[in-house]
């Protein structure tokens, strides 16, 4: 049975839309409609806020933090059509250090790449495209476009775990060297689909188009690796319904709900 062992007083002034904590399960950042990103120092049934991130000219959707072997860092996302990179400075204090303008429509959901497949984001918004922030170090990126990702909007995005199914947590295994960049994506269209990298191109591609949902797809969730050689993913939709995606062999891309 669970207990609740904190109560957090945001003092945010509006919803809250999102709340993540960090790795190592000692920070929790939250973003609200009120436009600002907070940041607490958690401890058992103690907590404080560190910082109160202002930047944004809309209500903030999502928030996401950086793998630390990165950096101390947040991307936030915002009705404003910016993605916001956000840092914390050797003196312990936040700072905005990049912001991502792109996007003709808000920007409703962004999510860091697992470690092994590099420093990227995946940034999608309402006007159908999904844009992939990459970092080349000294806080310069670079990004790639997908357009007409989801001709109605996207939702949501999710990464994959960066090495094949079976393997992260054996790094004996054959296998494991072998390191793909793929992320789901849901959007307004009722669809989840899937998209790989192409080192071979440069470039993304489309891998698979889920069908199962009747209105639209609100969030998708891709599982870790927990040592199955089974891929998962779950979408949950406007129509009520949460699907569970099934694929035993990603590079044949059959996916069974």
């Amino acid at each position: 049975m669970a207990t609740i062992i904190n109560r957090v007083e945001t003092q945010h002034e509006n919803m809250i839309h999102d709340a993540q904590m960090d790795i190592y399960g000692y920070r929790l950042a939250t973003c609200s409609s009120d436009r600002s990103i907070r940041i607490f120092e958690v401890d058992k049934n103690q907590h404080k806020l560190i910082a109160n991130l202002v930047g944004h000219e809309g209500p903030v959707w999502q928030i996401s933090w950086m793998h630390p072997m990165y950096g101390t860092a947040l991307a936030s996302c915002s009705y404003d059509k910016k993605v916001i990179l956000w840092k914390e400075s050797d003196r312990g204090q936040w700072v905005k250090f990049y912001t991502h303008e792109v996007h003709a429509s808000s920007v409703n959901s962004v999510q860091w790449s697992p470690p092994d497949a590099g420093l990227h984001l995946a940034c999608g918004s309402s006007d159908g495209n999904i844009s992939i922030l990459s970092g080349s170090g000294d806080d310069k990126f670079s990004f790639q476009m997908i357009q007409n990702a989801h001709t109605t909007g996207v939702n949501a995005v999710s990464w994959a775990p960066a090495h094949p199914c079976g393997t992260t947590l054996d790094p004996s295994t054959k296998d494991y060297d072998l390191v793909c960049k793929r992320f789901a994506s849901g959007g307004g269209d009722n669809l989840v689909k899937i998209w790989r990298y192409s080192e071979e191109k440069g470039s993304w591609e489309k891998e698979a188009e889920l069908k199962g949902h009747t209105n639209w797809v609100r969030d998708v969730a891709w599982s870790p690796d927990t040592g199955f050689t089974t891929s998962t993913i779950a979408s949950c939709c406007h129509d009520g319904k949460v699907i569970i995606w099934q694929c035993k062999d990603l590079d044949k891309a059959t996916w069974e709900n």
